[in-house]
């Protein structure tokens, strides 16, 4: 094998089912990596059924332990990341039955979270910018938790997941029709909740007030004293 085939096999980027392979065997790294690529979706489907980020991390692990304890049975029909994906919809729903504690605690570090989303690197966004992102993100985050889980999660799957209507309808086991019924309630319910949160906030764009105005003011009066050629009264 020539040098460059060498490095083109290292480089090359390792599949699913090749991870999967490996886990079977216990490969921890193997494990790692399947774990790292199926986080941002399966957080996303738990957290689309459950009502509350805690619950959800809670519904993952779980799921993650189903999976890989039970790695024999996948047999490749589906894609790992869909079959998986079904386990923690299974898993939810489930969780979903089982008696709850009164209180919920998230093991998001609000705190934590808001202070590294704002630090700012050379060449990168400003922290006022960064700000504004997290309030966004906020206000997105906390208008899809408002909307109910069997709009949620279709809404999750299709708009964050990129999942066609087809695909839900599988996932869930439903009719493709019913998606396309949640997903217009899901966006309509959305579209109301945003409104009434941002009703009444738009005299708050683009401040000028404070120093910016005065400057502003003293700017003016400076230019027409010198077109003037005298001091304003």
């Amino acid at each position: 094998m020539s040098q460059r085939n060498a490095r083109a096999n290292v480089s090359a980027p390792v599949s699913d089912w090749e991870l999967v392979t490996a886990a079977r065997h216990q490969d921890e790294t193997a494990i790692r990596e399947l774990i790292r690529r199926m986080n941002p979706r399966l957080f996303r489907v738990a957290r689309g059924i459950m009502p509350s980020d805690a619950e959800a991390e809670e519904v993952v692990q779980e799921a993650y332990l189903l999976a890989f304890s039970r790695l024999d049975s996948f047999r490749g029909e589906a894609s790992f990341a869909t079959w998986i994906t079904r386990i923690t919809i299974n898993a939810a729903r489930m969780q979903l039955r089982r008696p709850r504690p009164d209180k919920v605690y998230d093991t998001v570090n609000e705190a934590s979270s808001d202070k590294n989303d704002i630090l700012i690197f050379p060449g990168t966004e400003t922290a006022e910018t960064a700000l504004g992102r997290r309030q966004i993100r906020a206000l997105l985050e906390d208008a899809i938790a408002s909307l109910p889980a069997d709009l949620r999660l279709p809404f999750i799957l299709h708009e964050v997941e990129g999942l066609s209507t087809r695909a839900i309808a599988t996932d869930l086991q439903i009719n493709p029709i019913t998606v396309r019924t949640r997903l217009f309630r899901a966006r309509y319910q959305l579209r109301r909740h945003l409104e009434a949160h941002l009703r009444g906030g738009f005299d708050a764009v683009f401040p000028f007030d404070g120093q910016r105005c005065a400057g502003m003011a003293d700017r003016v009066v400076q230019a027409l004293a010198s077109t003037y050629g005298r001091t304003l009264k």
